[in-house]
């Protein structure tokens, strides 16, 4: 077996979709906190919220209390996890084979921060990774996890292989995880998903964080605007 690395110095936090507001039992907390259970078995400080038990505007600003809204929890409450991590999970359930209102919610959110930048001048989500996990009782968890995926590779996270693991039972009306009986925590394909993806994300962020980040090199907004275009060409000559 190889040597374990040590993971003592990366932060993750796991930011559940559920529609259910706290203490409502969630589903995908269960499955997610198989994942949180392993990385803080290896040293990872965790952080982990419900979104819905926090007041977030809707929209694509920073803050959007400089839009219209009266409150947004975002700015304050939620982002300084998001940008303190060197790890994101976005969890969440399948309603009508598509991710919740709230996932959407969360995307648009990180997005909205997506035109921010770290210290070297890239876009902020640049050296961090990014994975998901799905829960319901009807299909499509490759959709939604798919779905989450794009959309923080998008914005300049990084995925590691194998980032999301889900379980949805048998299809149609029937047990939830978390129920009596479902089977769900003792799903051997759900806990080896779990676990690899937990891994991965593991392994991918103490890496990028070992080698500090993204080189800055072809990806500085900062220089493209003022005139360097890193050996591109525009309009290359015809050949």
């Amino acid at each position: 077996m190889a040597e374990q690395p040590d993971y003592s110095d990366l932060r993750a936090v796991f930011i559940n979709c559920t529609l259910k507001r706290s203490p409502e039992v969630s589903h995908t907390q269960g499955l997610m906190d198989a994942s949180i259970k392993l990385m803080r078995d290896h040293g990872v400080h965790v952080d982990a919220i419900r979104l819905i038990d926090h007041d977030i505007a809707t929209g694509v600003y920073p803050d959007m209390r400089e839009h219209g809204w009266q409150y947004d929890a975002w700015p304050e409450e939620v982002w300084p996890l998001v940008d303190a991590a060197d790890i994101l999970v976005v969890g969440g359930p399948i309603w009508l084979g598509d991710n919740s209102s709230v996932t959407k919610r969360l995307i648009e959110r990180l997005y909205a921060m997506s035109g921010e930048k770290n210290e070297r001048g890239q876009y902020v989500y640049y050296g961090k990774v990014g994975g998901a996990v799905i829960t319901g009782n009807e299909d499509g968890i490759k959709h939604c996890a798919s779905n989450i995926l794009y959309s923080l590779q998008h914005i300049g996270y990084t995925i590691p292989p194998a980032a999301d693991a889900g379980w949805i039972g048998e299809a149609g009306p029937g047990p939830s995880y978390l129920d009596e009986g479902s089977g769900g925590p003792e799903n051997d394909f759900t806990n080896r998903n779990t676990t690899f993806m937990s891994y991965n994300l593991m392994h991918l962020a103490h890496l990028l964080k070992q080698a500090g980040g993204i080189p800055a090199i072809g990806n500085v907004r900062s220089e493209w605007d003022g005139g360097e275009h890193y050996g591109f060409e525009a309009n290359p000559e015809y050949r």
